[in-house]
């Protein structure tokens, strides 16, 4: 039996009306709504927690910030609350992490269950960013 590929794509700071797909009529995503078309596009999400570590803390886990722990934008959450890409990863499926993180860089607060990762320290520069990967940090032009 094959398994399906599963891509989560977390862009920041796009509302729902900010992209094509969900009927903006402001702007024009066409990678996005291709994506959507393709694959499955969320109509009855909700948001439970909108700022960055308590939003990826919640995804990441599938639990509320009182579990773990990532309440407020300067809290690492708590790293003993599995993850899914940990179950993915357990299950056998390549997983892998690049861009914002935003979890906290202690070497507990970095990427677990991921074969590949390469994360930005806390919010990363738009211009020439250092990335963290388990090599080290490296600054990439452009």
């Amino acid at each position: 039996m094959s398994r399906p590929n599963i891509l989560l794509v977390l862009s920041d700071d796009h509302a729902a009306h900010s992209i094509s797909a969900y009927g903006s009529r402001v702007n024009s995503t066409p990678h996005i709504d291709r994506l959507a078309a393709e694959g499955a596009l969320m109509e009855a999400a909700c948001c439970t927690n909108s700022i960055c570590t308590p939003s990826r803390a919640s995804i990441l886990t599938g639990t509320y910030s009182h579990v773990n722990r990532g309440c407020s934008i300067y809290s690492q959450f708590d790293h003993r609350v599995g993850t899914f890409p940990e179950v993915l990863h357990d299950a056998g499926y390549q997983t892998a992490v690049h861009g914002k993180w935003h979890l906290g860089t202690s070497e507990v607060s970095l990427p677990r269950g991921m074969d590949v990762w390469s994360i930005f320290p806390d919010q990363g520069a738009y211009v020439d960013p250092v990335m963290i990967d388990p090599a080290g940090e490296e600054t990439v032009p452009g």
